[in-house]
């Protein structure tokens, strides 16, 4: 598995069958604080997610085929999840609800005072 930023989706006017009617995304791999990793990738969204969001993937194809119940369907990598936040030891590096690079709003619950 690995973090990645969805740059785009992919539209392919000829597909297999297996594809039609799912969403295929342009994935940017990234460390937990956002730095680029990695090749660009193509993957199938399992999870609603969109340009700009921050996803979980999932890359092996056994995981990704029983995900979709199906043993032979011609898939590897697949989003599986979109990230709210990321915490390190050195704090909060992502937030979903933030702007990349600036602080995220959402209040935990060590920050919240009565």
């Amino acid at each position: 598995m690995f973090l990645a930023q969805v740059i785009g989706t992919v539209v392919a006017p000829v597909q297999i069958p297996f594809l039609d009617g799912k969403t295929l995304l342009l994935l940017r791999p990234v460390t937990p604080d956002g730095a680029r990793t990695g090749k660009t990738r193509v993957a199938l969204d399992h999870s609603g997610a969109g340009v700009g969001d921050r996803v979980l993937v999932l890359d092996e194809g056994n995981g990704a085929r029983s995900i979709y119940g199906d043993s032979k369907a011609p898939i590897k990598t697949v989003v599986i999840g979109v990230v709210d936040y990321v915490e390190t030891d050195a704090g909060r590096v992502y937030g979903h609800r933030a702007p990349d690079g600036a602080p995220d709003s959402i209040a935990t619950a060590n920050e919240v005072t009565a």
